[in-house]
Order: C-alpha cells, then structure tokens, then sequence
C-alpha cells in the first residue's frame, strides 16, 4: 500500500486500482471542528480534479476533489452522522471515499509523504 498527497491536502492511499482518500491533519486543523459531510454517490464517475465531496465546519465550507481519474466505489458512511471523526482521526479512519483508479499512472504527479511535508512547511 501506498499513500500520495495533493497540494489541495487529500491523502491517497493505494492499493491494487483502488484508492482511498480522505484530508491531511493540516487540512481538518485549518478548517476546524467539522459539522457537517456531504459524501460523494457510489458509481459517479470523476475526473481528476472534480468535486467529489463537501466537508463542512464552523469555520468554513470546503470541498474534497478526486484526486485522479475514477469511479466512487463507496463513501465513508460513518461520517455523515460524525462528521467529528474528520478532526479526531483525519487520516485514519476518518476517510471520505474509495474510488477505482481509471488511470495509475495519475499517481506519479501526486507527491510522496516528504514532499507533502515540505509543502506544508512552505505555506
């Protein structure tokens, strides 16, 4: 398994074609407590870059985009009725969809754990 970031602060973890993918910690601590997700419907096909999901706090709405070309397989249920599980374990549990990949080849212009954190530390 192998997990990539965007600088749109999605994690991606891969296995196989499929992908899961949620938001950083430094994304859930800018956005502060989370009220509210809005998941995307299983068999919508995106495109990299689409809308795919909408999280909600008290500070702000944000969306979460397909990071590569696919299919949404399945939305994390959980969190739309604990949409607080997005600031508990943001890159654990907390995941928002599973899509499968269309295109692997997508993942080489998404960056590797060292690269996110030197993003990160730029900002």
């Amino acid at each position: 398994m192998s997990t990539y970031f965007t600088n749109d602060h999605e994690w991606i973890q891969v296995e196989g074609d499929t992908a899961t993918v949620g938001i950083t910690d430094y994304a859930q601590a800018q956005l502060g407590d989370v009220v509210f997700v809005e998941l995307p419907e299983t068999g919508k096909t995106l495109a990299k870059g689409d809308e795919a999901a909408v999280v909600e706090s008290v500070k702000a709405a944000s969306e979460v985009y397909a990071p590569l070309d696919g299919e949404i397989i399945e939305g994390n249920e959980v969190l739309v009725d604990e949409p607080a599980k997005v600031n508990e374990e943001p890159e654990a549990g907390a995941w928002f969809f599973k899509m499968k990949l269309a295109n692997t080849a997508q993942l080489e212009e998404l960056m590797s754990a060292d690269d996110y954190k030197a993003f990160v530390d730029s900002l």
